[in-house]
């Protein structure tokens, strides 16, 4: 295990911890009206971080069983990620050729603090395919030949990294929940209320040309 390594690890995982489906969760669950919102957000986060470190393990120890095929599988595992961004594009790109009122994001009722962890696996788990960074670093832990017992420990720092801004923000909610609150009122308003969207050609153009760049990525990476 060299610093290279971790330091490259490091700097994937922060460029993964922008990730707005997690950050937005952690948010909304802040804004619900139940009498617990920071812990529904608390659990919401360690879902996701359980997401990421649970299917990091499994992604590098069935590489790692494949000795000799690891390249190759690992190749289609990024192509894999690739082509679900490139569909999830074109699929946003073919929205934007006609109108539509885009619905409310809203917390679903079975949510509590509890089952705020499942949220969390469902929202971090659909999105990890787009993550490119997540299994980039996957790769390279691979290619370190670091063996289970030096990469499980990089891949819970990994994880920890991608919760961080939920972290800031779960404790910022914590200690100062009415001002977070008010801020958030305001994001929530731009982003997640409902909103009637409408037709845009060249920004349809422009996700339909992105998708089939990704694509070609996909297929050549």
């Amino acid at each position: 295990m060299t610093s290279v390594l971790l330091i490259g690890v490091a700097g994937l995982a922060m460029l993964d911890a922008l990730n707005p489906a997690t950050i937005a969760g952690v948010a909304l669950l802040l804004l619900a009206p139940g009498a617990h919102p920071v812990r529904m957000a608390a659990g919401f986060t360690v879902g996701a971080y359980l997401t990421v470190l649970g299917l990091g393990a499994l992604v590098y120890l069935g590489a790692d069983a494949a000795s000799g095929a690891v390249d190759s599988g690992l190749t289609w595992v990024r192509r894999t990620a690739f082509t679900v961004a490139a569909l999830t594009l074109a699929v946003a790109g073919l929205r934007r050729l006609r109108s539509r009122v885009r619905p409310a994001v809203t917390v679903p009722t079975w949510v509590n603090p509890f089952s705020a962890a499942g949220l969390g696996f469902l929202m971090t788990g659909a999105d990890l395919p787009n993550a490119f960074p997540y299994f980039l670093a996957i790769e390279r832990i691979v290619n370190a030949d670091v063996g289970p017992t030096g990469a499980l420990p990089i891949l819970a720092g990994y994880a920890l990294v991608y919760c961080l801004p939920c972290l800031l923000l779960l404790v910022a909610g914590a200690l100062y929940g009415d001002r977070v609150r008010r801020r958030l009122d305001g994001l929530y308003a731009r982003i997640g209320a409902e909103k009637e969207q409408p037709r845009s050609v060249p920004l349809a153009v422009c996700c339909l040309v992105g998708a089939a760049g990704v694509m070609a990525v996909a297929f050549t990476a």
